[in-house]
């Protein structure tokens, strides 16, 4: 990745956050994009992290940065839900994705998430790709998703916090388990009843 720096949205002015990601939502999205509006209420609504790939890292006296992509999620004090991620077309393939990706879940584990969650087209095999790179994997269909074009997505989730599906015996309350993991149970309900 050549001259991109990545920062918090919180480190530039609100205004021109909400311009810049607007205008790269419209390059990016066209009929789907969300608008000046829908950007706006989306940094500033309650528990969103945000970040931004800017073209050099801001500095007195230097030209404001160019914002080349974006990436955000929601946490709700158990999943972490990404709510956009986007490059700006003429930035693609130098690695910002991966790099906005790496700071989201970093986040997102600093947090105390247990997972992180996002949906995506069917048929955005950039992103797919990426999402796997990154150890997602789909777990569900939502059809015709993405309006107008109605378009399915894939629910994807990466668990941060891996843990074991299916019965786990819980341990005895002196902390031993008697050799037989569940196998106690039956013994400890019966005691005291008749053969």
């Amino acid at each position: 990745m050549d001259e991109t720096t990545i920062v918090g949205m919180d480190d530039l002015d609100r205004d021109a956050v909400v311009a810049a990601i607007a205008s790269l939502e419209t390059e990016l999205f066209a009929a789907g994009a969300w608008s000046l509006n829908m950007v706006r209420q989306e940094l500033d609504a309650p528990a969103r992290t945000y970040f931004l790939s800017l073209d050099h890292a801001p500095s007195a006296g230097a030209p404001s940065p160019h914002v080349n992509g974006y990436a955000g999620f929601w946490y709700d004090g158990d999943d972490a839900q990404i709510m956009t991620i986007g490059v700006a077309p003429a930035s693609q393939r130098r690695g910002i994705a991966t790099a906005l990706m790496d700071r989201l879940v970093a986040a997102a584990r600093a947090q105390g998430a247990r997972r992180i969650l996002l949906e995506v087209r069917v048929d955005n095999e950039p992103a797919l790709a990426l999402y796997r790179r990154f150890g997602f994997e789909r777990i569900g269909l939502r059809k015709r998703y993405y309006q107008p074009g109605g378009i399915d997505a894939y629910v994807m989730a990466l668990d941060l916090e891996p843990r074991a599906v299916g019965f786990a015996p819980s341990p005895r309350p002196d902390g031993e388990d008697g050799g037989h993991g569940g196998a106690d149970i039956e013994k400890e309900t019966n005691e005291g009843q008749e053969p």
